[in-house]
């Protein structure tokens, strides 16, 4: 712990001294808005690591977001609006205070107490003064849209505002896509837009309702798409050829054969 402390330390150090008047000129020109991307893409870089479960990797990723997030920090503190002492020591006491059945005597018998206390506490540290919000609006929207819709959807299903079942989902999904299909036969794109919108997040429903990850789920078959799609274009490239000189009739004879791979046969 005592290493781990000194290296925070040395860390908060360095940032420091390249935010100082003689240091990096691309960290001094930095503000919290010009930074907010990098804090983005530094995170979905640790979530791919995780992905791969490459533990070097991973650790290499925590070691850039920490440095963002120090970093972020002290462009708050030099304006002298928190520090990062006042950081650490307000999510220290609050993960204790959101905790009791750990660091307190209080007894939770199920995960559905444990959410129920969660709440409870959250709804008292905001005041008996403040107007009681949905659930649903604490869900950041900034969040990846296909992600946000997976938080919203198990939000509203802890209320109780959910289908029965999966089946009861599907057709939802269903009728989503007759809606959508109607929309596509006229010419009016916003109409289109919505009944699209629909239709993604109903499948969002159904995919928490099969106990599935939606976005992995479309991980996953991205993936899939592009292995395909390599092994499509290498086979064009076989024949002297570029995708568009294919005729469509050409393109899906070939894209077909890719369907099975090389090493199981199997179809993808």
């Amino acid at each position: 712990m005592q290493e781990a402390a000194a290296n925070f330390i040395r860390l908060v150090e360095i940032i420091t001294r390249l935010r100082a008047p003689d240091g990096c000129p691309w960290d001094r020109k930095q503000t919290p808005q010009t930074f907010k991307g990098y804090l983005l893409e530094e995170t979905h870089e640790l979530l791919e690591a995780i992905d791969h479960d490459d533990a070097v990797h991973v650790r290499e990723e925590l070691g850039d977001l920490l440095f963002q997030i120090i970093f972020l920090n002290n462009l708050y503190a030099e304006q002298g609006r928190f520090t990062l002492a006042e950081v650490i020591d307000t999510i220290a006491a609050k993960m204790v205070r959101r905790h009791p059945h750990v660091f307190g005597d209080q007894v939770v018998n199920s995960e559905q107490e444990l959410r129920q206390q969660w709440h409870a506490i959250k709804a008292a540290e905001k005041g008996t003064d403040t107007p009681p919000t949905s659930p649903l609006a604490a869900v950041p929207k900034s969040l990846p849209a296909l992600h946000r819709a997976q938080r919203v959807a198990d939000r509203a299903a802890r209320t109780g505002f959910d289908w029965p079942d999966a089946g009861s989902a599907l057709k939802k999904v269903a009728e989503e896509l007759r809606e959508l299909q109607a929309a596509s036969a006229g010419a009016d794109q916003q109409r289109i837009q919505e009944e699209l919108g629909d239709l993604l997040f109903a499948l969002v429903v159904f995919a928490r309702k099969q106990r599935l990850d939606a976005e992995n789920a479309l991980q996953t078959a991205t993936e899939k798409f592009i292995d395909r799609f390599t092994r499509f274009e290498a086979k064009v490239a076989e024949r002297g050829k570029t995708i568009a000189d294919l005729t469509p009739a050409a393109m899906l004879t070939l894209w077909e054969e890719t369907r099975a791979r090389p090493s199981d046969g199997k179809k993808v």
